[in-house]
């Protein structure tokens, strides 16, 4: 029996052991399982922290974007209220309580340095009274030295950084009443200086970097407008100085006009009363020498006749010359009627080439006109414009030499005819050109010096076309000829 007990408590022990075996070794497996899934819950929890802090960060970022948009949204609409303005003043009234609330501040102030006063001025103030600004204002002057430093050198001081040097953040904080603050230079290309400083009392929600660049891009935008005021200002001032001088100007030409006019009426009623007595002593002078040739005092030598004779053609040449000065008098001051009719230019300047024929064939010039039926018809008066192209073909006719051409041409257009004066004589000179229409010049030459005149026709003829409404010129090559030209009405 006893053999049969131990081996059955043996067998009893060895299903303990195994059973104790598998039972440990099956809690060994469930702790691993524990150890496991703690592991997890623990990287769970960072990962739902680290997610927490994540959306945290996100909320702040969205936050400070949603701050930032907000704030660019606010700074465009105050920037272009800003530039409604060109007045000093004016451009700091624009910044209000509204834009600055926007923009998250409760208090502004800003200042423009004068340098002739010496003295930081105040021109904006939003969210202090009046003995607070005052305050404000003399403590800003007793340390001026530190804020100049700081707008020449272009920096930003503010709570979340400043620079080395400046004042402390809390004399700042303490100066302007606020927990917060950002002072920005404003600097002009047109010299003028100052700073803005804005400032917060609400400690939840501190200023970041993005505030500082909304306030920076403000400065830089009333700079800007500042600019423009003074080169308006600039502008506004050199344009009121040229409407002066303009007007001054215009006073003394006017006063000199009106000179010019009493002058060239003195030389005119001047001309015609000298006229008038000359030709007195000249009726005389011819009326003697007339006697005198007609032998009604009896017969005179050879001599006195050739001498008389001489008294006679330059009475006659005299006579001449006075007519033309009456005539240039009396057109000057308007007392000469043009009596304008519609006249046939192909017949008048046939009549002209009739007359001046003889002339003409002893030198054996030739006349030519080329005068198209569309400009046949010219309105002018008869007797006056005779005397132009009589005048005109007669001066070509003695500076044009042997066997030379003469020519009268004519185009027309929007009812202006033009009238070419042509030969193929000796030219003018360049710098003689501009004086040809002058009453009495004549061209320094040898050929003048050789032909008669008194410089007065071509004067004549230029106030004639003129009371015509026209207009008259020369073009003129030495050795090439010269063309006389100008414009009158067509019918």
């Amino acid at each position: 029996m006893f053999p049969f007990l131990v081996l059955g408590t043996l067998s009893s022990i060895i299903v303990l052991s195994l059973t104790l075996f598998y039972k440990m070794q099956r809690l060994k497996e469930l702790n691993a399982k524990v150890a496991a899934l703690k592991f997890s819950l623990e990287e769970m929890d960072e990962q739902a922290k680290l997610i927490m802090r994540t959306d945290i960060e996100l909320n702040k970022t969205q936050e400070e974007l949603d701050k930032k948009i907000s704030g660019l949204d606010s700074l465009q609409k105050l920037s272009h209220e800003i530039n409604t303005t060109l007045e000093e003043k004016q451009i700091f009234n624009k910044i209000d309580n509204k834009y600055l609330e926007q923009l998250g501040f409760e208090k502004a102030m800003a200042f423009l340095w004068k340098s002739f006063e010496r003295e930081l001025r105040l021109y904006l103030n939003i969210g202090y009274n009046q003995d607070e600004s005052e305050k404000i204002k003399t403590e800003i002057n007793l340390k001026k030295d530190y804020f100049l430093d700081l707008i020449e050198n272009g920096l930003i001081a503010s709570s979340v950084s400043s620079p080395e040097g400046f004042l402390a953040k809390d004399k700042i904080n303490s100066l302007f009443q606020v927990n917060s603050f950002i002072i920005c230079p404003v600097l002009t290309q047109e010299g003028d200086k100052g700073f803005i400083v804005v400032g917060t009392q609400n400690t939840e929600t501190p200023l970041t970097k993005g505030d500082q660049e909304l306030i920076s891009i403000l400065c830089n935008q009333i700079a800007q407008t500042l600019d423009n005021a003074r080169l308006f200002e600039k502008t506004w001032k050199s344009q009121q100085e040229l409407e002066m001088k303009v007007e001054e100007r215009t006073h003394q030409l006017t006063s000199a006009l009106d000179e010019v006019q009493k002058m060239s009426k003195r030389k005119s009623d001047f001309i015609s009363s000298v006229s008038h007595e000359l030709r007195t002593p000249l009726t005389s002078i011819k009326g003697y020498a007339a006697i005198l040739l007609a032998g009604s005092l009896g017969n005179l030598p050879d001599e006195i006749k050739t001498k008389l004779e001489k008294i006679n053609r330059h009475s006659d040449e005299l006579v001449h010359m006075i007519n033309d000065l009456l005539d240039i008098a009396r057109i000057e001051s308007g007392k000469v009627d043009m009596k304008l009719e519609n006249l046939d230019l192909k017949a008048i300047t046939e009549k002209i080439f009739d007359l001046l024929t003889p002339q003409a064939a002893t030198k054996n010039i030739s006349f030519g006109s080329n005068i198209p039926d569309n400009c046949q018809i010219i309105q002018a008066d008869r007797s006056q414009i005779e005397r132009v192209f009589i005048n005109l073909v007669g001066n070509a006719l003695k500076f044009t030499p042997q066997n030379g051409k003469i020519g009268i041409s004519a185009h027309c257009s929007n009812k202006i005819i033009q009238i070419d004066v042509k030969d193929n004589g000796f030219g003018i000179p360049e710098e003689a050109q501009e004086h040809l229409f002058e009453e009495f010049y004549r061209v320094d030459n040898k050929i003048n010096q050789e032909v008669k005149g008194t410089g007065l026709g071509l004067a004549l003829i230029k106030h004639i076309i003129e009371a015509h409404g026209g207009r008259i010129w020369v073009k003129s090559k030495l050795g090439e000829g010269s063309t006389f030209s100008f414009t009158l009405k067509t019918a």
